[in-house]
């Protein structure tokens, strides 16, 4: 196990995107910053995969939860976010560019 703060950068294929297929027009390099409960979940706070470059907010975050399936337990709790823009989960289509930076942020409580 690392230690919290430690980067991982891994490059799965995401569906669509066969391996090596990642500085393709079809496929993106996007970075994936993990917060709070999601990070503790996940293992890590971030990591760079490879995704379709066009996807549904839904999608998107399936192809992540393949990757960490224990981020399942948060996923109507949490609050996505594409380059500081909060996006709902769901139908909306997301056109990624490399290097976009992609945040899942669980719910935060206190006052």
């Amino acid at each position: 196990r690392r230690p919290p703060g430690r980067r991982r950068h891994r490059q799965p294929a995401a569906e669509g995107c066969p391996p090596g297929d990642g500085g393709s027009m079809r496929c993106q390099q996007v970075s994936v910053l993990y917060f709070a409960r999601s990070a503790e979940l996940a293992g890590l706070r971030c990591e760079t995969l490879s995704v379709p470059r066009q996807i549904t907010s839904l999608q998107l975050w399936e192809e992540i939860v393949k990757i960490h399936p224990r981020l399942a337990v948060i996923r109507d709790q949490v609050v996505f976010a594409v380059q500081q823009e909060y996006v709902l989960l769901g139908d909306q289509l997301l056109v990624l560019q490399p290097g976009d930076e992609v945040a899942i942020i669980p719910p935060i409580s206190g006052g």
